[in-house]
This record gives structure tokens, C-alpha cells and sequence, in this order.
């Protein structure tokens, strides 16, 4: 197991190269140091001095990939890319274009962002789980044609409507919760609650429908219909054998996402106001931050190979015909 994870770690480093250098090369795609410069100075008239100091400040004076005057390894590693990705390997996310501190904002935000993905991540399994199983039990019927009828139209409809239409009918109709906003400590309990609503209800479609089928999978193999033979109940055989061998492929598609939640949603945190790690990644996209896009993005690559191999690891227990040589 350990040999196992200090592989998978390894592979790791390669492919978060790679990600660093193809947000680099997308970002400077868009937009070059000197436009950069120019935004961020917020002026309409910039002198060519106040943008080579705006660079020098910031490690943008220096050329992008390959640095041709200067001698040995120094013509790759006296760039751009390596002066500003190589940092994060150490964790070390430096400052803003804006100045500043890139992990304390992290920390900061973390919070908010769990508050919020954390009751979606519990409350949403629980209910599709529950969901998916009450249309197992009631398969071939009319309850599970319109169970299935509904999660694919609940599936077929952006999250945007979610959203909006949450805002609309719980907000601005019905006057439950604010319809955007955050406060700190217990006050910011009523402001969760109406992003937490929309965010179990848009995800019961697809999660519901997925796992329904890892049901009826289980339903129909010998060990339930031996199950059944020896007298057993269709509902204790639905929970004390199908759902515990149906868990093996949802836990695919829920440990991976357990990491993730630090990195909050982009678009509850977005419509919501709550200022977390979701919010923070687009405010830095609109503002051209590459610091903090590029420690985003770096952070999110990260959790989702931890995720990975998490998934990896459970498979050991959950089921012990795998092992890891």
C-alpha cells in the first residue's frame, strides 16, 4: 500500500507540470505581462516606466518560457514559468498581481466554501441514496417510470434555473432566507440555507439515476436471488446485501469529490455572494490575476489526485478481492 501511493504521488508530479504550463500557456495567450501591467495600474494613460516597474515587482519582467542570454539551464529556469509555478510544489502560492498574500486568502476562504459544500456533499448523498433506492425497491412500477421520468428532466435542466428560480420563489415570493449575502459565526447559518437547498435539489438527477442503475445491477445477481430463496425480505435483502455491494461503485464518483470541496462551487458562491474559494477563483479570472488562477488551479489538480487515490485506497476495504501489489 505505502509503495502504491508513493507511486501514484510520482506520477503525480508530472501531470501537475503539465497543468501549471497549460494554464500558463493559456493565460499569456490572452494577455501579455505589459496588458497586465496596464490593467491592473487602472489608469487610462500609462507611462512605459510605471509598466516596467509593475513587472519588476511582480517576476513579469523576465521572458515567458525560454530566456535565449543566458547561459546553461539558466536560459529555462530564469522564466516566468518556472520563477512563478515551481513555488507551488512547496505550497508556497506568493502574492497576488494585487499584492496580496495568496494562502492567507485561501485559509480565509476555505471556511465559507466548506460551509457551504460540506451539508450539499452529506444532505445530497443521503437523499439520492434514499431516492435511488425507493425507486429500486419499486422497480418495473408506475413510481419508478415517473422517478425515472423525473430525473432525467431534473438532469436535463441547467443550475442556473436552480438558482434563479431558488432566489425567486424562496426569496423574493415566500421572504424564508436572504437571497444573497454572508455574515460571520452563527449569523451566516440563514444565508447557507437557500444555496444548500439548490444545491442538494440540482444534483438529485444525474446522482439519483447513476446509482439507481448500480441497484438494479446488484438486484438481479445470484446472491440476491439465493437471498431470496433462503426466505429473506425484499427489504432486508435490498439493504443488508444490495446496498452494500452496490456502495463499491459509488464510492468511484463520492471520495474523489470529498478533496474538492475545499475548492467550493464557482457558481452557488458566484450568485450567493459568499466569499469563498469558488468566488475567489472567478473574481481573479475577471480581474486577470494569474497568481491566483494559477494557484487555484494548481490546488484544485491537487485534490483531485489526493481524491483519486482515496478512491483507490476505499476500494481496499469496501472490498477485500482488491489489493494493491
Amino acid at each position: 500500500m505505502i509503495g502504491y501511493i508513493i507511486r501514484r504521488v510520482t506520477y503525480a508530479i508530472p501531470i501537475l507540470i503539465g497543468v501549471n504550463l497549460l494554464t500558463f500557456v493559456l493565460f499569456f495567450f490572452v494577455n501579455s505581462p505589459d496588458d497586465m501591467a496596464r490593467l491592473h495600474l487602472g489608469v487610462k494613460r500609462v507611462t512605459p516606466e510605471a509598466i516596467v516597474k509593475w513587472k519588476e515587482d511582480r517576476g513579469y519582467d523576465k521572458p515567458l518560457l525560454y530566456h535565449g542570454s543566458k547561459p546553461g539551464m539558466e536560459k529555462f529556469t530564469d522564466t516566468i514559468f518556472v520563477r512563478h509555478s515551481f513555488k507551488l510544489f512547496v505550497f508556497d502560492f506568493g502574492r497576488s498581481d494585487q499584492g496580496r498574500d495568496i494562502g492567507y486568502d485561501i485559509s480565509q476562504r476555505m471556511w465559507p466554501s466548506l460551509a457551504i459544500a460540506l451539508p450539499i456533499f452529506i444532505v445530497g448523498i443521503f437523499v439520492q441514496i434514499t431516492f435511488a433506492m425507493l425507486l429500486a425497491f419499486f422497480r418495473g412500477s408506475y413510481l419508478d417510470t415517473s422517478g425515472v421520468v423525473l430525473c432525467v428532466a431534473m438532469m436535463s435542466i441547467s443550475s442556473l434555473f436552480y438558482v434563479i428560480g431558488g432566489q425567486y420563489l424562496l426569496s423574493l415570493l415566500l421572504r424564508l432566507w436572504p437571497i444573497s449575502g454572508y455574515d460571520v459565526g452563527w449569523d451566516a447559518i440563514k444565508f447557507l440555507v437557500l444555496p444548500i437547498i439548490v444545491g442538494v435539489i440540482s444534483g438529485i438527477g444525474a446522482s439519483t439515476r447513476l446509482y439507481r442503475t448500480f441497484f438494479l445491477e446488484e438486484i438481479n445477481k445470484d446472491y440476491v436471488r439465493t437471498a431470496r430463496a433462503k426466505g429473506l425480505s425484499e427489504l432486508r435483502v435490498l439493504f443488508r446485501h444490495v446496498l452494500k455491494n452496490a456502495m463499491i461503485p459509488i464510492l468511484t464518483g463520492v471520495v474523489v469529490v470529498i478533496p474538492l470541496l475545499f475548492t467550493g462551487s464557482l457558481i452557488l458562491e458566484s450568485f450567493f455572494s459568499i466569499p469563498g474559494l469558488g468566488s475567489y477563483t472567478i473574481d481573479a479570472i475577471h480581474s486577470q490575476d494569474f497568481a491566483i488562477v494559477r494557484a487555484m488551479v494548481f490546488l484544485g489538480s491537487v485534490l483531485y489526485i489526493v481524491g483519486l487515490i482515496l478512491t483507490d485506497i476505499t476500494y481496499t476495504l469496501v472490498d477485500p478481492r482488491v489489493r494493491f501489489e
